[in-house]
């Protein structure tokens, strides 16, 4: 059987609150009795419970991390950056996956408060009011990587999403392409609120070409979602000169179905994704992206947690990293 506290105490000679003192460092304890139950710790591989222990110190080793969809490529290699910073000041991953359901949200914010988890880390397509103000009420330090985080006064991670699109666009256009199609990933209400929308359709403009709505179009982040959408390009007859798709998954939708109809690319259609996660560059013709630093993304919103864990200043709230153009095979 597992030694116990109780196991411990009875073979050092002490009360149990004394072994957690101990353990807990919660209050002064001399040093030979410090030193004779740490002697019997170490003896008998003791190993204190992190829930027991969570509930003495008001601090456990736990940081919550919900994200809305763990088979995604960009949440896998958010991941990566979260748990390489975690492990390192010794914090533990509570996993959420919501399947980008506001329900499933709440109910996992209300559940990692009731494990008295140290930190939350919230990614999520769109964030929602109800969804921070819960939060906010649970007092848990807290930071979120979303398109829409910076509307909320909140710790956060990005890039500048309005710039990325402008230049991609920008890019297309430089190459001679005025029939750009734009393919949305996103959850936005309302298309004019989307940063990615706005900078697509600020570089038509500067470059003096018309918005066709009929090449605005709304998918989700999946292969297939990009495959139908093109498809249905391809069956009107309205192909593009160019396809600019909001996230990597969608654009290999796209690519698919543009070869699967025999259209060559880049020759006859040039295609674009965005965040450059792992399969952007194991596809063949390998994709031109804008690349989001989706793993230091996830390392720097570890390492803010573990600031607001230990009552250290963060200076910025709203934190926006670098994006890069990666021209590739696709264009």
């Amino acid at each position: 059987m597992a030694v116990t506290i109780k196991d411990v105490a009875k073979m050092a000679g002490v009360s149990i609150s004394t072994v957690s003192r101990v353990i807990n460092n919660s209050k002064p304890v001399s040093s030979d009795i410090r030193d004779q139950v740490l002697r019997v710790i170490k003896e008998t591989g003791y190993v204190p419970n992190p829930v027991a222990r969570s509930l003495v110190t008001k601090k456990s080793n736990i940081i919550g991390v919900i994200v809305p969809d763990i088979s995604s490529l960009f949440v896998g290699d958010l991941l990566s950056g979260i748990e390489e910073i975690g492990r390192m000041y010794e914090y533990d991953i509570f996993l959420c996956n919501t399947y980008g359901e506001s329900e499933r949200e709440l109910k996992y914010i209300n559940l990692l408060k009731s494990k008295a988890v140290a930190g939350i880390i919230f990614v999520s397509e769109k964030l929602e009011k109800p969804q921070i103000d819960l939060v906010k009420e649970s007092q848990i330090p807290s930071v979120y990587i979303s398109k829409n985080a910076k509307d909320f006064d909140v710790y956060s991670i990005g890039i500048d999403h309005k710039q990325a699109s402008y230049d991609m666009t920008n890019y297309f256009i430089n190459k001679g392409k005025k029939k750009i199609a734009f393919l949305r990933a996103s959850v936005e209400d309302n298309i004019e609120d989307s940063e990615r929308y706005k900078g697509y359709k600020k570089a038509l403009e500067n470059s003096g070409i018309d918005l066709d709505k009929s090449l605005v179009l709304q998918g989700d982040s999946t292969n297939e979602s990009g495959y139908r959408i093109v498809e249905m390009l391809i069956e009107k007859g309205n192909i593009p000169e160019a396809i600019f798709a909001s996230s990597d998954e969608l654009a290999v939708g796209a690519l698919n179905a543009l070869l699967d109809n025999r259209i060559n690319v880049p020759k006859d259609v040039s295609i674009a994704g965005y965040d450059d996660t792992r399969i952007a560059s194991m596809i063949r013709p390998s994709l031109t992206v804008i690349k989001q630093p989706i793993y230091d993304m996830g390392a720097v919103a570890a390492r803010i947690i573990v600031k607001l864990i230990d009552n250290q200043d963060v200076e910025e709230k709203y934190i926006i990293l670098p994006h890069t153009l990666i021209e590739r095979q696709s264009s």
